[in-house]
């Protein structure tokens, strides 16, 4: 008698997998969450009243009260609502540097794994030298280049943009290695199975390859590395901005906030303690939504 064909049961896809891993659900309802509050900053600004740029020294380091729940900092602004706009800015850093890196080093290693050889030994060195770098001394000097230098006006090159938009850039230049790394040992096996080797000989173009045949088959990686290098993009973000060389005020960051926090430690200690709960939570949060993602997209994981 020949043996009835295992059928897959009810729950055994990606979210069922996923379901069943409640510290990844709860991670990602917290990001989410967090997402959603930092979204709709602007309008509890105006729901409440307050402006939280506004400089009001005459209400300066007040605790926790019905009008400010979380108390104002040093200048009198609303802790919560500059908590919700650094967040934007935090969250936006984290997802769109990781998102870059993602990009870059999915490109590199598609290329190195594809090709193999020559291109393959070119492009791992290259990663092998970027990794072998001193990550943070490293990012404290790109980040403490003088713009002005490479043409940038000086308006420009101290306006709040520009230093949003070069932590990013800094960070994704060197945060590819991991996903190129991944990227190359998972599109070298995939390379030479059948249906890859059937699309060359029926004339594909190296491009077409790697994108349509190629790509999607290591995916899994690409999505595992990118939400777990979130949180790390967002701590580094925070590191930066501590030491004065990422966002700049007046524009909100939990690292920037606590890096005005510092001196006020003993007098107003939750000016440190909500951005660094903050961090905490986020990164915490990344790290176990890409576990929970790594072994809900692989079929194979033990339950």
């Amino acid at each position: 008698m020949s043996e009835a064909l295992a059928l897959p049961a009810p729950g055994d896809g990606f979210l069922g997998r996923l379901g069943r891993r409640p510290l990844a659900v709860a991670s990602a309802a917290i990001l989410a969450l967090l997402a959603a509050l930092a979204l709709l900053a602007p309008l509890f600004a105006m729901l409440s009243g307050i402006d939280p740029n506004a400089v009001d020294l005459l209400q300066r380091l007040e605790p926790p009260s019905a009008q400010h729940w979380l108390g104002t900092d040093d200048i009198g602004r609303d802790v919560l609502l500059r908590l919700l706009l650094g967040g934007r800015v935090s969250l936006f850093v984290g997802l769109t540097a990781a998102l870059a890196s993602a990009v870059i080093g999915t490109a590199i290693g598609l290329m190195a794994g594809y090709w193999g050889e020559r291109a393959d030994a070119l492009l791992m060195r290259l990663t092998d030298g970027i990794i072998a770098l001193p990550l943070l001394p490293l990012l404290i000097v790109l980040a403490a280049v003088d713009l002005t230098k490479l043409g940038l006006s000086a308006e420009l090159a101290g306006s709040e943009t520009i230093s949003l938009y070069r932590i990013v850039a800094i960070i994704a230049l060197v945060g590819w290695t991991t996903v190129a790394r991944l990227v190359r040992g998972a599109a070298l096996s995939v390379r030479t199975r059948d249906y890859v080797l059937a699309a060359i000989g029926q004339g594909a173009s190296p491009w077409r390859v790697m994108a349509v045949h190629i790509l999607p088959n290591v995916a899994s990686p690409i999505v595992v590395a990118t939400t777990l290098s979130v949180g790390n993009v967002i701590l580094l973000e925070s590191v930066l901005s501590f030491l004065g060389l990422g966002i700049q005020p007046p524009l909100p960051s939990w690292g920037n906030m606590l890096t005005n926090a510092q001196e006020l430690m003993t007098s107003a200690p939750w000016l440190a303690i909500w951005p660094g709960m903050l961090i905490f939570v986020t990164v915490i949060a990344c790290n176990l939504l890409g576990d929970g993602l790594q072994d809900a997209l692989d079929p194979r994981a033990q339950e």
